[in-house]
C-alpha cells in the first residue's frame, strides 16, 4: 500500500485563446467578442470546493494556470481563484505559482496585477522569433512583441521566467533554428522549454500538413541546439526542459515524479492517490459551454489504474528526467514491490539502456535518446480497460 500520500499540486485550465493555432491539440477555443470571465471564475471556485476532499489534508506545493491563454483573464479573476485555493486547501511554504502568457496579450499593467496576486513564475509562449514561422504557426504576436513581453515581465517583478520555444518548424533550416534559440537565450530566461513541433490528430496541421524539415535536418538541429544550451548556463534536466540553478519547474517535476495533482476547469485532468493504495485519474467535462452548465457535473469521468498499468505510468514520467529518480520512489508512489519491475530493469541494464546503479532509476545516454524503446519494457501484458 501507499503508506504516505505524494505531494499535491493544482492545475487550473482556462480554455480560451484569441485564435486557435493550427498545431495545437490542447483543449482551447477561439474567444468571442466577450469572455464569460465572471461565470467561469465562479465555476472554477465551485469545482475547487468539490475537489477539496481529494486533497486529503495536503497543502499545494505548486499551481499551474494553463490554457488556452490564461493571460486573457483579469488579474482580479485569477486572484479570486488563487485566494480560494489557499483558503480551501492551503499553500505549502514557498509555493510555486505559474501562469502561461501569450506575448500577443501582454500588457504591463496586467503583468503587474498578476504578480500582485502571488503568481511568482511566468511561462511565455514565444515558439519562434521569426516572422515567417510565427505566421505559419498562427501566432498573433511578432518577434518584437515577444521581446517586449519579457521586458514587461521583468519590470513587473518576475524573476522566474520560462520561454516556450519550438524547433523543427515548417521548412525551418538549421541556421534558423539556431538563431531562434540564440535569441531566446539572449533574453536570459531562468527556464527554457525547447521542443520539436509534432503534428497531432484533430489539428489543422494534421488535415493540411506543412512541409517539415527532413529527418537529418531535425537531428542536426537537435545536436546543434544541445551544444548551444550546454554553453548557455541552462542545464538540461528533462527531455525538453532546461533551467538555471534552482529554477527547475517544481510543478512539472510533480508530474515526472508521479506526484498527485488536482485539475479544475474545462477538460482538466487529475491524478489522485488514496490512502487505501488505489490511484485514480479523473477528467473534467471538456467543452466550456458544458462546464458552465449548472445542470452538468464538473467531473466527466474517472478510472482507477490497474496494477499492471502502474509500472509504465510511473516510468514514462520518471525516466524523462536526466538524473532519473531514487529507486525507492517507485514503491512509494505506486505501492508496488520492487520485484514487479526487477526483470524489466535487468533486461534494460543488460541492453545498456539503464544505468547499473541500483539506488536510482536512470537511463544511460543511449537509453535517454531511445526512451520509447526503454518504455516498451514496462508495457502491461493486457491493454488498459
Amino acid at each position: 500500500l501507499v503508506t504516505a500520500l505524494p505531494p499535491l499540486s493544482l492545475y487550473i485550465h482556462i480554455p480560451w485563446c484569441v485564435r486557435k493555432c493550427p498545431y495545437c491539440d490542447f483543449n482551447s477555443h477561439a474567444a468571442g467578442p466577450t469572455l464569460p470571465e465572471q461565470a467561469y471564475t465562479a465555476a472554477l471556485l465551485d469545482d475547487l470546493r468539490g475537489d477539496k476532499p481529494l486533497a486529503q489534508g495536503r497543502k499545494l506545493q505548486s499551481i499551474f494556470i494553463g490554457g488556452g491563454t490564461p493571460s486573457l483573464f483579469s488579474a482580479a479573476a485569477i486572484g479570486a481563484v488563487l485566494d480560494a485555493a489557499e483558503r480551501e486547501i492551503g499553500f505549502a511554504d514557498e509555493v510555486e505559482i505559474t501562469l502561461e502568457a501569450n506575448p500577443g496579450t501582454a500588457e504591463q499593467r496586467k503583468f503587474c496585477g498578476f504578480r500582485a496576486t502571488g503568481i511568482n513564475r511566468l511561462s511565455i509562449g514565444v515558439q519562434s522569433f521569426q516572422t515567417r514561422q510565427l505566421q505559419a504557426l498562427g501566432r498573433i504576436h511578432s518577434a518584437a512583441e515577444a521581446l517586449a513581453a519579457v521586458q514587461m515581465a521583468r519590470r513587473a517583478g518576475f524573476d522566474n521566467i520560462n520561454i516556450d520555444l519550438m524547433h523543427g518548424l515548417p521548412a525551418q533550416s538549421g541556421d534558423e533554428a539556431a538563431a531562434d534559440l540564440e535569441q531566446a537565450l539572449a533574453v536570459g530566461p531562468e527556464h527554457l522549454s525547447w521542443y520539436q513541433l509534432t503534428i497531432e490528430p484533430n489539428t489543422e496541421f494534421y488535415s493540411r500538413p506543412p512541409p517539415l524539415p527532413a529527418d537529418d535536418t531535425l537531428a542536426a538541429i537537435q545536436q546543434r541546439g544541445e551544444v548551444l544550451l550546454a554553453a548557455s548556463g541552462l542545464s538540461r534536466y528533462e527531455v525538453s526542459a532546461f533551467a538555471s540553478r534552482g529554477r527547475q519547474s517544481r510543478h512539472n517535476r510533480q508530474y515526472w515524479e508521479f506526484g498527485d495533482y488536482l485539475g479544475i476547469g474545462a477538460g482538466a485532468h487529475a491524478k489522485i492517490s488514496r490512502r487505501d493504495g488505489t490511484i485514480a485519474r479523473l477528467h473534467k467535462t471538456r467543452l466550456p459551454a458544458h462546464y458552465l452548465d449548472p445542470g452538468r457535473a464538473f467531473t466527466a469521468g474517472q478510472r482507477q489504474l490497474r496494477r499492471s498499468e502502474l509500472p509504465l505510468e510511473f516510468m514514462m514520467n520518471a525516466l524523462r528526467l536526466v538524473d532519473g529518480v531514487p529507486a525507492q520512489l517507485f514503491c512509494r508512489r505506486t505501492g508496488l514491490p520492487a520485484t514487479d519491475i526487477a526483470a524489466a530493469l535487468q533486461q534494460l541494464r543488460d541492453q545498456g539502456l539503464l544505468r547499473c546503479n541500483g539506488a536510482r532509476l536512470q537511463t544511460t545516454a543511449r537509453g535517454f535518446r531511445f526512451l520509447d524503446s526503454v518504455l516498451q519494457a514496462f508495457m502491461p501484458d493486457t491493454p488498459a480497460e
